[in-house]
């Protein structure tokens, strides 16, 4: 009786432990600081930003800003490819001077079956840029090419590198359903308006510092 009543309460213990450390497992979660009042955002990438299939007023910065409320510039370049991007964003971090930055891009060059390693690259370079002025990162994973739309693994594994939120499930997801899309790798309105709610939700997740 005695050796059930220790394996139960050891049992007991175990439990309580696991659900003391799930908080501590969810810190560990990339989160935002919160947005100061009259936060600019900068929504970076190419024509998925742009809001090729449904035109710049129905854009996710475009939906994204009547859903926050902050100035959101949309500063996506159809056709861009990754290495034209990291030339293009220091004169735009200049410019507007960003709370934060949204990431989205290197489509062009999955498209184009560009080396992986060196879009990875591009897209560090940009993340490296906007920390050094001071903006804070969403990064957006694209799909690759395929009959199954995934992320291409790098945006995750610079999201874990740099610790910045990162969410690369939303575009695949859009892209998966009819409904969502103009084309094959482009949203149409509801498409884009679901992708400005998820980075919604996200800035709503912040980490009080």
């Amino acid at each position: 009786m005695d050796r059930v009543r220790i394996i139960a309460a050891f049992f007991i213990t175990l439990c309580l432990l696991m659900l003391l450390a799930l908080p501590a497992c969810r810190d560990r979660t990339p989160r935002l600081a919160p947005l100061p009042p009259g936060a600019l955002i900068l929504a970076f990438g190419d024509s998925l930003t742009a809001g090729n299939g449904a035109g710049r007023d129905a854009s996710y910065p475009a939906v994204l800003e009547q859903l926050t409320g902050y100035r959101t510039v949309n500063a996506g370049r159809p056709g861009e490819l990754s290495g034209e991007g990291a030339q293009r964003l220091p004169g735009l971090l200049q410019r507007y001077q960003p709370d934060l930055l949204i990431l989205c891009h290197g489509g062009n060059d999955l498209l184009r079956r560009h080396d992986p390693a060196r879009t990875a690259a591009n897209l560090r370079r940009m993340i490296e840029t906007a920390k050094g002025s001071g903006a804070e990162i969403v990064l957006l994973g694209v799909p690759k090419p395929g009959l199954w739309l995934k992320s291409a693994s790098f945006y995750q594994e610079i999201a874990n590198e740099y610790r910045i939120p990162c969410d690369t499930e939303i575009l695949p997801a859009i892209l998966s359903r009819r409904e969502l899309k103009s084309d094959a790798i482009h949203p149409n309105a509801a498409g884009y308006r679901q992708l400005a709610k998820t980075l919604a939700a996200i800035l709503a997740q912040t980490d009080e510092r």
